[in-house]
């Protein structure tokens, strides 16, 4: 009796609650949605004459921008009211399966073992170290939760110690533009020197003196990363020296010190060319080196060993990248000389070097491996690794004499391991594995596999899958398909704890390895970039529809996911096939191609010409004009979207997509959902702290499965 009564009260809330949900989900579908203002503004390029509506939003200092904004906001908060339970319930299930008091697994450089921690309840990391062995006492250099205090937005950028071991440089960034302030603190005393450098990348690198830094200076525009100083300790920074200043605007610079600590490196790339200089980190006075002058189309990067560069380069026609190395002494092209040999099938894609090894990261067929081959020719082998839907990649090892070479491990259905792997004996030692709390996973129920999709042009696309057991193939279950394809960036299959409040209600991950990347190798890179950028595009929308025809999913259950360059290829798919996904989450979005690459003040834009194109050609416009997002929104029928920007973002801004959205309200012809959320207080990554982004993913995993009608489940 007593449960039959339980049971019928249970069941008289639930059915209230319903109720109650019910009549917000009624008053939602009332509301207004906020209409921006139409200014006409031409844009004349080639004879061509475009008009943009909302260009106005280009003004972040306007109120009148500041205000749509707020009122986009408010909408997205009104409309989403009735998942706001659901949302501080997926919130506080991701963040609950995240070890709270957790910590790095240490790493020795010079004497001391190094260790980030997290403390509960803490959202920054305190950085620690601990002198010779890891039983010596904690000495703690950076506290960010300190640091953080009455800060809306906290980053800390790059640590470096002194090679004395009693300085740290550092920066901060607090208003999430990643223009960094460098600073010095005395380790021993604790004093922050006055010292103060600001408009940086936020990395600095110490020459041997212990007194003299070198870092980058961002342009306060554009912020391309252009001049390296050289700055003195105790001096003000208004009397640093400029080393170098990369006048090619389609070019960045760098600076770093070599492994070997012998030599301080700058750099300077674009996205097809190289070139680098060294100077002796002992002599920080002396004049730097050019090693081999940049040549077009001419990528490479360089380690030191002993007394010779290890170079990896597309050199000779290297499409996938070869190892050579030449002596120190006279580093040109016309000595380098080959170690490892240009093969068609496998990309390089990085090289570590220890005393006695040298290990490459190799790409064959899509997937990781690493390959140890000893200095005295004796051993060349592949370490081994089973499934196809992992990620294998080399850690960090900053000390040359180890016998130990650490590296990570994860897949889809795996969690993250560090793993340390003695050369001489061949045993591996997991080091940490990723504890997921809350008591719920278990990888055993989760399958993960990869299938491959046939273009329109017959090129077999990859994609890597991941669901829990039990889910039917059979049109009905929910899918989220991700993807990236630009600038060659690979997205490996990766584990996600995160995730799994997806997974865990019934939706299939996918990651579509489409061209634009790296994933089968420099090829795939090549066949989606400039005019042929559209493959990016047809290569998401065919792997869309072969998960359909395969039962995966259907078009009443398949969602479209992708952030960055990545929310441009959303733009481009819903402009060609809206049809086919129910819904879209679209994470601040690069979709007004055509402006922002006409625009060269605005950060990234020069350095983006071998990407998109520059369109001051007329080629390049035309094309770039015929798959833009903002360009070719048209009266149709789109999915239900969630857009996502920050006011400060840096890589792509805010106006691009705020201007989208206002366009798509004026012209879609549905009645289907489009919120635009901004965070005012941060930039490309979100917010930072460690568990505030959660708060982020909450809304678009609630946004997800409200459109499946589960809300709250």
């Amino acid at each position: 009796m007593k449960n039959q009564l339980l049971f019928l009260f249970l069941s008289i809330i639930f059915a209230h609650s319903c109720k109650e949900n019910d009549k917000m989900i009624e008053k939602e579908s009332h509301l207004e949605s906020p209409v921006a203002k139409k200014i006409a503004h031409k844009l004349t390029t080639h004879n061509d004459t475009r008009v943009d509506d909302y260009y106005w939003l280009n003004d972040r200092e306007n109120h009148e921008v500041i205000d749509y904004l707020n009122k986009e906001n408010d909408y997205t908060k009104a409309m989403m009211a009735h998942t706001e339970d659901f949302q501080k319930t997926l919130f506080e299930e991701m963040k609950g399966r995240i070890k709270e008091d957790d910590a790095s697994v240490p790493y020795k450089l010079n004497g001391y073992w190094y260790i980030t921690k997290y403390e509960t309840g803490k959202d920054y990391p305190i950085y620690v170290r601990k002198k010779e062995t890891l039983d010596a006492e904690e000495e703690i250099l950076f506290d960010c939760n300190k640091m953080a205090e009455g800060q809306a937005y906290f980053s800390l950028g790059g640590l470096s110690i002194s090679p004395d071991n009693t300085m740290a440089a550092f920066s901060t960034d607090l208003v999430s533009r990643r223009q960094y302030t460098i600073r010095v603190k005395n380790l021993v005393t604790g004093e922050i020197y006055s010292d103060e450098i600001k408009n940086t990348t936020g990395s600095a690198t110490w020459a041997n003196d212990n007194k003299t830094l070198f870092y980058t200076m961002k342009d306060e525009v554009t912020l391309r990363s252009e001049k390296i100083f050289k700055h003195e300790l105790h001096t003000d920074s208004s009397q640093d020296t400029v080393v170098f200043h990369e006048e090619d605007e389609t070019f960045n610079t760098f600076v770093y010190k070599t492994k070997s600590k012998k030599y301080i490196i700058i750099g300077s790339s674009s996205t097809l060319s190289s070139e680098y200089r060294f100077l002796n980190a002992d002599t920080p006075n002396g004049e730097f080196k050019l090693f081999q002058e940049r040549t077009e189309d001419l990528e490479y990067s360089i380690a030191h060993y002993e007394d010779k560069f290890y170079i990896i380069s597309n050199a000779d026609g290297a499409t996938n990248f070869k190892i050579s190395k030449v002596h120190e002494d006279n580093t040109a092209l016309d000595n380098w000389e080959d170690v490892i040999p240009h093969r068609a099938s496998v990309l390089i894609e990085d090289l570590e070097i220890f005393k006695d090894y040298l290990v490459v990261n190799e790409r064959e067929n899509g997937l990781n491996n690493l390959r140890i081959i000893s200095w005295n020719g004796v051993e060349d082998y592949y370490l081994p690794f089973e499934n196809e839907t992992y990620t294998a990649y080399i850690g960090n090892n900053p000390d040359f004499d180890s016998d130990t070479m650490r590296y990570g491990y994860n897949g889809l259905a795996t969690p993250s391991s560090v793993v340390d792997y003695n050369f001489k004996t061949k045993a591996k030692k997991i080091k940490k594995e990723q504890e997921v709390l809350g008591g719920q996973f278990k990888k055993e129920n989760y399958e993960s596999k990869r299938i491959w999709a046939t273009a329109r042009d017959g090129v077999k696309i990859p994609m890597s899958m991941v669901y829990k057991k039990g889910v039917k193939f059979d049109g009905t279950a929910p899918l989220l398909q991700y993807a990236y394809g630009s600038y060659g960036s690979t997205i490996d299959p990766s584990f996600s704890t995160v995730r799994l409040s997806l997974l865990d209600r019934g939706f299939i991950y996918v990651i579509a390895h489409i061209r634009g990347g790296e994933y089968l190798g420099r090829e795939w890179y090549e066949n989606g970039k400039l005019l042929t950028k559209r493959n990016t595009f047809t290569d998401y929308i065919d792997c869309s529809k072969y998960l359909i025809a395969q039962k995966y999913t259907s078009n009443k259950h398949l969602y479209a996911y992708g952030g960055s360059a990545g929310g441009l290829l959303m733009g481009a798919v819903i402009n060609m096939n809206p049809e086919l996904y129910n819904g879209v989450l679209a994470a601040v979005p690069f979709v007004d191609v055509v402006t922002t690459m006409l625009d060269d003040t605005i950060p990234l834009t020069t350095g983006e010409y071998d990407e998109w194109g520059n369109p001051n050609e007329a080629e390049y416009y035309q094309y770039m004009k015929s798959y833009s997002p903002y360009d070719n929104v048209a009266p149709k029928a789109y999915p239900n979207m969630l857009v996502t920007t920050g006011l400060h973002d840096s890589q792509v801004q805010y106006w691009e997509p705020a201007k989208w959205v206002a366009k798509l309200r004026d012209l879609k012809i549905d009645s289907n959902k489009l919120l635009l959320q901004t965070d005012m207080e941060s930039g490309h990554g979100g917010a930072s702290g460690r568990f505030e982004s959660l708060k982020e993913v909450a809304l678009e995993y609630a946004f997800l499965l409200d459109l499946e009608g589960n809300h709250g489940q």
